[in-house]
């Protein structure tokens, strides 16, 4: 077995507190350009185009523009775009595009035709100078540098922390600038959890199937969580919100029964700890990504975030637990973390 310390993945997942103190510092000016552009445009909506993790940052995206800027936000269909060739009308909306790469040809599509429209286009990429980059007025560079690794990490949470920054230029309020300015410090310290979940991933080495549940901002976690163990494990994941699991997939749980929650301090909390105890009566084996000391007192494996953390910022270190775990147990299983099978870095789809 290699030493998981020299890989691609495990180095990426470790650069996250740089790379978002990188773009807390130099992000601001682009960002704030965007901001005043659609304060001056009175954008009244926001339709984000993004595919894989970059679609877990737009569900993101849709409480935190929704919740604090009072945007409404929807995810674009690009089929409608780039295979029916039927583009509905975007009117006064921001329409954003969010890809690692740039290259995808249907999040293209999104912008150039929202471009033809005469909307609002702003893009949160790694490459600037990309395909999608060209089609957009608006360039936020996510300055993670180049990320080797297939599955992603730093990318993630930096397009998170940018539509952190967005949030906090649209709204002006400096105890949220603050409180976003931590968050390389809080993520630094949630990564001292990898020696604990290296030691828990072997328990799930034949894990076959579990469940993900996250509700409000965390929703996005649950979904990028699914997603790393459905590529880097090859288990069975499926995500939910913790109300929509009671709506039949509830009838899922038996002993034993593997189910990942984050639930971290804030309005969902107290709701989320009755759903835990839900969980425990059905005799599920429950994960909790959490701060609080109940929460995680009633879990068969707890991972503790560090305190601190506002809710609406929780999904930066809310995610981190869940990509180590991801990692370690790809690394239990023997499988390249790197180059997860059939998968490549970047995935062009039309």
């Amino acid at each position: 077995m290699t030493d998981l310390t020299h890989s691609h993945l495990y180095q990426e997942i470790h650069q996250q507190p740089q790379v978002l103190a990188r773009l807390l510092d130099e992000g601001k000016e682009s960002i704030q350009a965007l901001a005043n552009a659609i304060q001056e445009r009175q954008i009244s909506h926001v339709v984000i185009a993004a595919r894989g993790t970059s679609d877990n940052a737009g569900r993101y995206a849709k409480y935190l523009l929704g919740a604090v800027n009072h945007l409404p936000v929807g995810l674009a269909t690009p089929s409608l775009f780039s295979v029916y060739e039927q583009p509905p009308t975007f009117g006064n909306a921001l329409v954003l595009g969010i890809s690692q790469s740039g290259k995808s040809p249907d999040i293209v599509s999104v912008l150039a035709e929202a471009q033809r429209q005469g909307a609002l286009t702003a893009t949160l990429t790694n490459f600037p100078g990309s395909n999608l980059g060209k089609v957009a007025d608006y360039v936020i560079d996510l300055r993670a540098g180049e990320e080797k690794a297939v599955a992603a990490t730093k990318t993630y949470t930096s397009e998170l922390a940018a539509i952190a920054l967005l949030s906090s230029a649209l709204c002006g309020d400096a105890c949220i600038t603050n409180a976003l300015e931590t968050i390389p410090e809080k993520v630094a310290a949630t990564l001292k959890l990898h020696t604990q979940i290296a030691q828990v991933a072997e328990r799930y080495r034949y894990m076959q199937t579990c469940v993900t549940i996250g509700r409000g901002y965390n929703y996005a976690t649950a979904f990028e969580l699914s997603l790393k163990l459905k590529e880097l494990t090859y288990t069975v994941v499926e995500p939910y919100s913790s109300a929509d699991f009671m709506h039949g997939p509830l009838a899922l749980i038996e002993h034993g029964f593997p189910v990942i929650v984050i639930a971290p301090s804030g309005r969902l909390l107290p709701e989320m700890k009755t759903f835990i105890h839900t969980l425990k009566v059905r005799e599920a084996e429950v994960i909790v990504i959490s701060d609080d000391a109940e929460a995680l007192s009633i879990a068969r494996v707890p991972l503790a975030l560090p305190e601190g953390v506002p809710e609406w910022l929780s999904p930066l270190t809310a995610i981190v637990p869940g990509q180590l775990f991801a990692m370690y147990l790809a690394h239990a299983k023997d499988y390249d973390p790197d180059h997860p099978r059939g998968l490549l870095k970047v995935t062009e789809t039309r």
